[in-house]
């Protein structure tokens, strides 16, 4: 059976046995799934750094039908996010993309525009792009591609910034002041949402929010 290469966010990583690890990551064409990757943790793997938090990579991987963890072979770094994680607010924000994207999509389930999403949100923090700016697209964004988006019932300025989020990318959104409080309100209405749909609170929003 060849091996199946797909474009790659890697979520989170698990110590397995002396030098394995088990991979959650998702994928452009597959959705979320979860693999073994095989003496991952020794010095000479065949892995390398591609297997950080939310680094974007080609992965190369078996996976056999009704199987529960693919079989991970290799993966070819596209782009890190080394250089977020040395500002403790970007450091936290790529945590909350991380656990909301873990537990708020279903495996099995391809959903390109969430990849596009992660993709585009990334692209926005790498390039110097505000970190609040940041968490309330994604979390706008999230509970929408998910089908679990509340009725908004929020101030007319927070409605006016969410129907322009939802029509322009973050890069052309009309300047503002953004502050924390911005979108306070709005943002813990959907964080529940969220926190109700997955049935858990998630561990990074409080961090988040004291930073």
């Amino acid at each position: 059976m060849p091996a199946q290469v797909s474009e790659t966010f890697v979520l989170r990583t698990y110590p397995f046995r002396e030098a394995d690890l088990i991979v959650s990551f998702f994928t452009r064409d597959q959705g979320k799934l979860r693999g073994v990757a095989r003496r991952a943790r020794r010095p000479k793997s065949a892995f390398g750094s591609g297997l950080e938090r939310l680094s974007q990579v080609r992965m190369a991987y078996f996976l056999r039908e009704n199987a529960e963890l693919a079989n991970l072979t290799s993966c070819e770094l596209i782009d890190s996010q080394f250089g977020l994680q040395a500002d403790y607010t970007c450091s936290l924000a790529l945590d909350y993309f991380t656990e909301v994207t873990d537990q708020l999509m279903p495996p099995h389930e391809p959903n390109e525009k969430y990849f596009r999403l992660l993709k585009a949100t990334l692209e926005f923090l790498r390039s110097g792009g505000s970190v609040w700016s940041a968490v309330d697209y994604f979390t706008i964004w999230s509970v929408r591609l998910a089908g679990v988006l509340p009725e908004l019932r929020v101030s007319r300025e927070t409605v006016e910034i969410v129907e322009e989020m939802f029509v322009k990318g973050l890069h052309d959104l009309t300047p503002r002041v953004w502050t924390k409080t911005t979108l306070s309100g709005l943002r813990r209405s959907l964080i529940r949402a969220m926190e109700q749909h997955v049935e858990r609170k998630f561990l990074t929003v409080p961090l988040l929010e004291a930073s």
